[in-house]
């Protein structure tokens, strides 16, 4: 009666492992001070606006008149109507509140769409990719073995140097495309150009496109969409996802929104109406709350405060980009993205640079063999730590990275970034 599928994927959940093997450090070494470069949680604290509006939420709910109980699976009115008028209204796409449907996360989210497509169904992902749009096609049965860390029904789509971090169009025919632009974990970003080709090649094969834009927020160079919809066509092949998490501190709040536009028709269905269907069935809706305290973003206030903590994190990515580079070190992201994406240096493999980077500079960081095969020699650092932990953790890799390789040594130390730092956030 066991769900067979759940044995044929790895054992170990990627963050999980990492979790792992920075508490048997901690353990071994319980003075050391470790900073945390690697799983993208945030770090500084919610919005003033954002705090204001969960108070008046909870006065709400201790007021009888006042007191809301279950919501509407969908999401409240309010805040989708803001979702349409902050997010998409400004970039001329044509979306109805009636297609958000607001979540607890877009982790949930992306892991929970693919539960409208058959168990047949094709998929294609960017390689890397976030584990959790792999994971929960392979716990659904979709993806075939998996032998030698490669899914045999899998379509990967090799992103490295030579295309940018880019993903490249199938050769063939597939049904689902994961595409994330922010992309986690390369930092990378599509062009509009970019996107027009998949939406053409999704037009043309029939299929749908699950475009996961949960970093858009941190989107500062105007030629680079923050969604899909900018491109004409779009609603008719895409399934776009949004979140608070990262781009508002909500990552203990949880709460995100997907859009599942009308006129997606998959096969003479409405695929808006299955995912009506399956959140009414499946889930009770994100509280009254954190509903309230989502909607508080797009009030003046609420914008100013969170754009404020957009480009703290961005000073970070910068900082972490340009030391890496000045290393010797041929670094991506860290401009319209929190992560920095980068081949190991020394010849070693992600894994052994993480220990390195542990043992040797108490820097937490992503082995970049856990987003896929084509990340076996890369790394992810994040930019969501403290910005004096930040230039901490630089300086580290100042000294370590001539140690593993024959880099020049010519970086910037922690002290003169951050002199130029001025600059820097400018560019970002």
């Amino acid at each position: 009666m066991i769900n067979e599928h759940f044995g044929t994927i790895p054992p170990s959940y990627l963050f999980s492992e990492v979790a792992q093997r920075v508490r048997d450090y901690q353990s071994a070494h319980p003075g050391a001070r470790v900073l945390r470069l690697g799983i993208g949680d945030v770090t500084r604290p919610l919005a003033p606006a954002v705090v204001d509006a969960l108070h008046l939420a909870v006065d709400e709910q201790a007021d009888a008149e006042s007191f809301r109980g279950y919501g509407p699976e969908q999401g409240y009115d309010f805040l989708r109507e803001a979702i349409v008028a902050g997010e998409y209204a400004p970039l001329g796409a044509d979306i109805d509140p009636a297609e958000i449907f607001i979540g607890d996360g877009a982790k949930s989210d992306t892991a929970n769409i693919q539960e409208l497509f058959a168990a047949d169904a094709s998929v294609a992902v960017a390689d890397p990719v976030y584990p959790v749009y792999v994971d929960s096609n392979a716990m659904a049965g979709r993806l075939g073995d998996f032998r030698d860390g490669r899914w045999s029904r899998l379509v990967y789509l090799p992103c490295d140097e030579g295309n940018g971090y880019r993903p490249q169009l199938p050769d063939g025919h597939v049904d689902l495309v994961y595409l994330c632009s922010p992309n986690n974990p390369t930092g990378t970003t599509l062009s509009r150009e970019d996107l027009a080709e998949w939406v053409a090649y999704a037009r043309e094969h029939g299929a749908v496109i699950l475009f996961d834009a949960a970093y858009r927020e941190f989107i500062v160079d105007a030629d680079v969409p923050r969604s899909i919809y900018e491109i004409e066509g779009a609603e008719e092949v895409a399934i776009e996802f949004g979140s608070f998490s990262k781009t508002a501190g909500f990552t203990g709040l949880r709460c995100s929104w997907t859009v599942v536009p009308r006129q997606l028709i998959v096969d003479g269905v409405s695929l808006q109406a299955m995912w009506s269907r399956r959140q009414s069935t499946k889930f009770n809706g994100t509280p009254y709350i954190v509903q309230r305290a989502a909607a508080a973003i797009y009030g003046a206030e609420g914008r100013e405060q969170v754009r404020a903590d957009i480009d703290y994190y961005l000073r970070n990515a910068a900082l972490i980009r340009d030391v890496l580079r000045g290393r010797g070190v041929d670094a991506v992201g860290g401009d319209n993205s929190p992560y920095v994406w980068f081949r190991c240096p020394g010849g070693l493999d992600s894994w052994q640079f993480f220990d390195a980077l542990l043992e040797r500079a108490q820097i937490v960081g992503t082995p970049g063999v856990g987003f896929g095969p084509a990340g076996a020699d890369h790394f992810r650092l994040s930019a969501f730590g403290t910005h004096e932990e930040t230039l901490e953790a630089v300086d580290r890799l100042a000294e370590l990275i001539p140690s593993l390789s024959a880099a020049p040594a010519s970086a910037p130390t922690a002290a003169e970034a951050a002199a130029s730092d001025s600059d820097t956030t400018t560019e970002s």
